[in-house]
């Protein structure tokens, strides 16, 4: 299946090295070589990358993992395509306007795009399920809520809205407007808060490490969320199926749990779109 990567940071903050660990897994430790796509939010914009290529092999990517564009809020996707060719508006993350703010959306998993209830303000690019969910989501965003409600009420409406969905299939998602970032377990997702006191990390997937002590402040704080840990020396914690969970500025600010679906072919269902 697809994986996703994410960071929540108080300061604006470079992903590089979580990339590095991050794009062999386009193609080269993991299957996804449909594509992979990253978003930076800088300044009440968004700088978006994008490629068909395997992020193993793609210029883009490399480019990426030398160049530390600094961002408090980052969504990334690796794609292993199941639904919809392999081109570039089938490729995660997307994103659409909603309230003055650009929303991003990267899924992990798959469900038949005929059970994904019709989005009514929204309408897919491409020919994925993941991208009619994020259509779905934020048409009902829009139709509950006015621009501002706060973020605990909204948090509870989108966790409702993903175990709707948890019941249709598998649904790992991570939405972000800018500012906070939600992720939504359905079967896999894992997170790590780094803060003081900094120590080293080792990535999993290529022989990289990172003396965070000597590159952050003592009141740094980023948490990264992937679907499977980077790294293999810290402690990450793993998310339960059903749970939900909303970061701001590298901390968790809101969390809840929705019914826990068990999918009886889970292991055939996990392809991603």
């Amino acid at each position: 299946m697809c994986e996703l990567l994410a960071m929540s940071a108080n300061v604006p903050t470079d992903i590089c090295f979580s990339f590095t660990g991050f794009s062999p897994r386009g193609g080269k430790t993991g299957p996804h070589r449909d594509g992979f796509g990253i978003c930076f939010y800088e300044h009440g914009g968004m700088r978006e990358f994008k490629d068909y290529l395997p992020s193993c092999q793609s210029p883009i990517a490399k480019f990426l993992q030398d160049y530390p564009i600094r961002s408090k809020n980052i969504v990334c996707h690796i794609r292993q395509a199941n639904v919809g060719d392999v081109n570039l508006q089938n490729t995660h993350p997307f994103h659409r306007e909603l309230c003055g703010k650009t929303w991003t959306f990267a899924h992990n998993g798959q469900m038949p795009i005929e059970s994904v209830p019709e989005p009514t303000h929204y309408q897919p690019v491409g020919t994925t399920d993941s991208e009619k969910i994020f259509c779905w989501i934020l048409s009902e965003l829009r139709n509950e809520y006015r621009c501002g409600t706060a973020i605990a009420k909204v948090s509870a409406f989108l966790l409702t809205l993903c175990n709707h969905l948890n019941s249709l299939g598998v649904s790992n998602i991570i939405l972000s407007d800018g500012e906070d970032i939600f992720t939504f377990c359905s079967t896999k997702l894992s997170w790590i808060t780094r803060k003081a006191p900094f120590g080293e990390a080792h990535l999993r997937d290529c022989d990289v490490s990172l003396d965070f002590a000597a590159v952050t402040n003592e009141t740094d704080i980023a948490t990264v969320i992937a679907t499977e840990p980077l790294t293999d020396n810290e402690k990450w914690e793993t998310m339960k199926s059903g749970e939900g969970r909303m970061f701001r500025d590298g901390l968790c600010v809101w969390r809840d749990y929705g019914p826990e679906v068990i999918h009886k072919k889970r292991d055939e269902c996990c392809k991603s779109a």
